[in-house]
């Protein structure tokens, strides 16, 4: 279990909600992981941590050719992300978020989401990537259709991924 983080003992936690760089981009092109982690080191040179998560298009079915059809909400999708940021910085002392959402058609094995944050410490840059991937899961409005040579279909929301939100939400402390 990581160690907790106070922020009312923290005053650089304080000082950095002024400060956040956010950066959440939907789009339907790639993203380059070492261009993400290098602006996440220039937004702030004198960080202590850089948390990374990039999550791939994985096989849903065994054996199959497994494609997915992502599409979101725009006018909602942006906003709900921002919301998500907010809330982690009001946990942790966080400096810099960057988001990254493809949409469109992706292939097996193709990146499908970034998840970057700088602190000044580790144990609030990993608690709060984690929050923001599992508050992603559940609260942006993106949808997925499995695409297989068996035909499509929409892909339901998984009760580990509302389990994971729940954890956050039961939890004032602000640990993993």
């Amino acid at each position: 279990m990581m160690d907790k983080i106070n922020s009312q003992h923290n005053p650089l936690h304080n000082s950095l909600h002024n400060t956040l760089h956010n950066h959440i981009r939907i789009q339907e092109n790639d993203f380059n992981v070492g261009d993400e982690h290098t602006a996440l080191q220039q937004d702030a040179p004198s960080i202590g941590a850089i948390v990374t998560f990039t999550g791939l298009v994985r096989e849903f079915t065994k054996g199959e050719d497994t494609q997915l059809f992502l599409e979101h909400y725009p006018a909602m999708t942006e906003k709900v992300l921002n919301n998500i940021v907010k809330q982690a910085t009001q946990r942790w002392g966080i400096i810099s978020t960057r988001i990254i959402h493809r949409i469109g058609h992706l292939s097996l094995g193709e990146q499908i989401v970034f998840i970057g944050v700088n602190s000044p410490h580790r144990a609030d840059a990993f608690a709060a990537a984690t929050f923001i991937m599992d508050f992603l899961k559940t609260d942006a409005p993106f949808w997925k259709k499995e695409i297989t040579p068996k035909g499509e279909a929409w892909v339901d929301a998984k009760d580990s991924d509302a389990s994971a939100r729940k954890h956050w939400l039961d939890n004032t402390e602000r640990t993993l």
